[in-house]
């Protein structure tokens, strides 16, 4: 695609965001995600098959009403993040603030005061509304993405995402960023990574059990965490009414103590779950998450785990 034919598609999906996002919640909530729903959901059958899959699997102790209960409740979930998304193009300060609301926010600040600090996140909740952590604190804000192969929508994501001063930096380019700031008079970081992507088959280096499966992870933030003496914070989501979300920083790491080889890592699989099975519908089961599946002979040759990390 030509520059200019990339110029153009950019200011026809960010001029229509711009258009929908003035329409009143009620329109936006009450008849467009809806729509969009039936038309994931029913009509296109949008990965039904992936969400049915990983929820079997996931829950094989539940029946298969509840189950398609979790599914409904999923893709209703997922309509209301697609228009939570197309809104940052002209969500205010205000009203952003207002959705997402962190708990205890002056402890958490002045337990990282000068200090950077890896928030661990997840494709939970309404995660693109977290942009708005940076207008609580002085550290700069690293938001961590894999760039899109679709240049528009990648300039579109990066665009919404620094409105109110977060800074989108490419997950190759995210260690880089973070030792910058240990340079004299550079303000500490917050790097927020969302870590439970399925990473690709040679990165491969270990299986952790997770939601009853074996399963790869990356381990970004406990090689960042280790190399840079990174406090690891987890973000707990939860939605307390509807559109509105808070959530609250549980310590994973301290940034000094002495620590086992993958126990972070466990750490945050296990507070990933806890969530999870509190309110599954607003994970993302439309990933595919489990494409990759274990060696037979992988326990033969590798040491297992000691198992995971419980929520406190």
């Amino acid at each position: 695609m030509s520059g200019r034919g990339e110029k153009i598609q950019y200011a026809l999906l960010m001029g229509a965001c711009r258009v929908a996002g003035l329409l009143p919640d009620a329109v936006l909530y009450g008849g467009l995600a809806p729509l969009i729903c039936f038309v994931l959901h029913r009509a296109v059958r949008y990965r039904v098959g992936v969400v049915r899959s990983n929820l079997a699997h996931s829950f094989p102790e539940k029946s298969e009403a509840e189950r398609r209960t979790i599914e409904r409740k999923f893709y209703r979930h997922l309509a209301e993040v697609f228009v939570d998304t197309v809104k940052l193009a002209t969500v205010s300060k205000r009203e952003i603030l207002d959705r997402m609301v962190y708990r205890d926010i002056g402890a958490h600040e002045a337990a990282v005061e000068g200090r950077s600090w890896i928030s661990a996140m997840s494709h939970y909740g309404s995660w693109e509304l977290t942009i708005n952590y940076v207008c609580h604190t002085d550290h700069r804000v690293l938001a961590v993405y894999r760039p899109l192969h679709n240049a528009v929508f990648d300039r579109f994501y990066r665009t919404v995402r620094a409105r109110f001063g977060t800074q989108p930096v490419p997950m190759n380019d995210i260690l880089k960023e973070a030792l910058r700031s240990k340079r004299p008079g550079e303000r500490p970081v917050t790097v927020a990574l969302i870590a439970d992507q399925t990473p690709p088959w040679h990165e491969i280096k270990r299986w952790y059990r997770f939601l009853g499966q074996d399963t790869p992870f990356f381990s970004g933030i406990e090689k960042m965490a280790l190399r840079l003496k990174m406090p690891v914070y987890f973000m707990y989501i939860r939605k307390v009414a509807p559109r509105r979300y808070e959530a609250e920083f549980h310590r994973l790491y301290d940034g000094s103590e002495a620590v086992a080889e993958h126990e972070i890592t466990e750490r945050y699989i296990g507070l990933l779950e806890t969530m999870i099975r509190e309110s599954p519908e607003l994970w993302m089961w439309s990933h595919r998450r489990w494409k990759h599946r274990k060696p037979a002979d992988y326990d033969a040759v590798h040491t297992p785990g000691k198992g995971v990390y419980k929520k406190q």
